[in-house]
């Protein structure tokens, strides 16, 4: 049994899926030049570990090891994309009409940094604060904590904006554009 090579062909093809993951994920984004950059990266080696296996079927641990290359290259991948955590995200947030903290929590949020737009609405049990909150991907966490601490019973709700235009994150979220389109 040739470890060197089982390790070889492991390798490639965890670099090539993660790569992989990375890419398809920047790409959702709109990075529109380091995601082409990165598929030619891709491409090669990925050819290169498919090649590996190809020649050497005889041997069904080689497609065996080339699969759990890929398995755990789509793992790590994901965890690179949420530690780089690219993008924003818009999370709503709907505050019982008994909470007593409701009034300050938008100047809490506003002043470490958030875009908080405050609207009421009615819900099953009475009236209701509604927040909208555009933030950076990287802060998510931490505001959800931020949230969660002044406000336990916070229904809290968040999504992935395709579209951003006008508002408050206008100005620094075209400086992140010029540098990545």
């Amino acid at each position: 049994m040739d470890f060197k090579m089982l390790a070889m062909i492991f390798f490639i093809n965890f670099a090539y899926v993660a790569l992989s993951t990375i890419r398809l994920l920047l790409t959702m984004k709109g990075y529109r030049i380091i995601a082409p950059l990165i598929s030619m990266v891709e491409i090669i080696i990925y050819v290169l570990g498919l090649s590996m296996v190809l020649n050497r079927l005889d041997n069904p641990l080689n497609l065996i090891i080339y699969a759990l290359g890929y398995a755990i290259g789509i793992s790590v991948g994901i965890k690179i994309e949420d530690k780089l955590a690219l993008g924003y995200t818009m999370t709503t947030v709907i505050l019982p009409s008994s909470s007593e903290e409701e009034e300050t929590l938008p100047a809490i949020l506003r002043k470490e940094g958030f875009g908080v737009t405050v609207s009421f609405g009615e819900g099953l049990e009475g009236s209701r604060m509604i927040l909208e909150i555009l933030s950076p991907r990287s802060k998510e966490k931490s505001l959800y904590q931020k949230i969660k601490e002044i406000e336990k019973r916070a229904f809290i709700i968040s999504y992935e904006p395709k579209y951003i235009s006008g508002g408050f994150w206008t100005k620094k979220i075209r400086k992140k554009e010029v540098t990545h389109h």
